[in-house]
Order: C-alpha cells, then structure tokens, then sequence
C-alpha cells in the first residue's frame, strides 16, 4: 500500500496511546526518547515533521506544551477518544462485511476515518451489533480499554515458563502486525512461554503444540495476561 501524509487524526491517536501507555506505546522508562520523538517514531516522519504539525495542534488547542512535551488537552483527550473509537468500529466493519483480513482493515480505516462522520459509524456499529472489541482486540470502549491495561503485560516482559492469553495486538507496525496473523498469535489464543534468552533477545513459546522461536520486538507487541 502507497505511504500517505498522516492526518490530524493519526496523531491525536498517537499521542493517545502516550497517554495510557502500555507496552510498546509509551516511552520506554529510562532510555526512551521523550514523547515527541515517541509520536514521530509511531507515525514513521521525521522529528521535524510531528514537531510541526504538534505546533499546529497545539494552536488549536487540542495539545498542550507547557512542560517542554506534547500532552492531550481537555478538548484534545475527547476528540483522540471519539477518533480511535471511531477507527475500530471502521475495522469491525471491513473485516466482518467487507472481508478484508484484520491487518488490512488497520491500515484502511487509518485512511478511511476522516470519511465516516459520527453518526455513519454510530449506524455502522448498530450493524455490526455493538462489538466489544476491534479485529486485533482493543476494547471499543476506551474507557473499558484503560482500565484494562492494568491488567495486562507484554510478553516480553512476562517471566518463563508461564501460560498466558493474547488479548491485543499492537498496530503501530503492518508487517508485524500481519506476522502475527500469519503465525496464528491471535487474541484469544493461548500460548505456552517456554523460555526466554534476553542476551538473544528472543523467546521460546508453545501454541497448539507447536514450538516457535519469538522476537522479543515480537513479543513486546502481544498483550497478554495469564491464563
């Protein structure tokens, strides 16, 4: 698919997943780049291009930079949650009508979402039956989904050997997304952490009987908890 200028839209959802992070959206403690640089790297442009298009948000006052780092506003914090919950009913809807595949409809409700206006997707949604969750299993519900958060971990930083259950995906990446897919890593799939190997940086894990060698930039990506 043809690289496309990221919208207002795709970085207030940036800057939403930096506001409850978990896992691979957020700074990484310690070491991380600050959340600008998390926003840039998200999104795939350069520092100089979110940095733009932060001043632009900020101008209409949808972030604030008051402490040196770009945070949601009031105002910004309503419309990120409006958009994001938006996008995943637009994916229920591409893979259980249009049968796209749950990684295609990612990166098309990404372009599709400023076409769908709220009450389309409020007519979208009373189709679909009001789903709970979005192909890749993000609740609809963002309050539900950071609640939920605290009960999840990435594997990668799960302690061998343990049972576990895949609940979300990350997005953030096509491909990876689209390995998980290809490789059966699913939400609602029970998994089997056998071993894990940081100085390799990869894990051991189990599915259906099946051993696999993971990434632990894998496993950072499946959101899980214990089964």
């Amino acid at each position: 698919m043809a690289t496309r200028a990221h919208s207002t839209a795709d970085y207030l959802e940036a800057l939403y997943f930096l506001a409850f992070p978990i896992g691979e959206y957020g700074p990484v403690v310690g070491r991380g780049p600050a959340p600008a640089a998390r926003v840039a790297e998200l999104l795939g442009v350069s520092a100089a291009t979110a940095s733009e298009m932060l001043k632009r948000l900020e101008s209409d006052g949808l972030v604030s930079r008051t402490t040196g780092r770009p945070v949601l506003t009031d105002r910004g914090r309503v419309e990120a949650e409006r958009i994001v919950h938006n996008h995943r009913i637009i994916e229920r809807f591409l893979t259980d009508f249009m049968d796209y595949t749950p990684a295609e409809s990612h990166e098309h409700a990404d372009a599709m979402g400023d076409a769908f206006d709220d009450e389309m997707v409020a007519r979208l949604a009373d189709r679909l039956g009001h789903p709970d969750r979005c192909p890749h299993g993000w609740p609809i519900d963002t309050a539900f989904e950071q609640a939920e958060n605290r009960d999840l971990r990435p594997l990668s930083a799960v302690d061998a050997p343990a049972t576990v259950m895949i609940v979300r995906l990350a997005e953030h990446n096509g491909d990876l997304l689209q390995w998980f897919y290809d490789h059966g890593l699913i939400p609602g799939t029970r998994l089997e952490l056998m071993s894990a190997e940081p100085a390799a940086g990869q894990r051991t894990i189990r599915v259906a009987g099946i051993e696999r060698e993971v990434a632990d930039t894998a496993a950072a990506g499946l959101y899980v908890r214990a089964a």
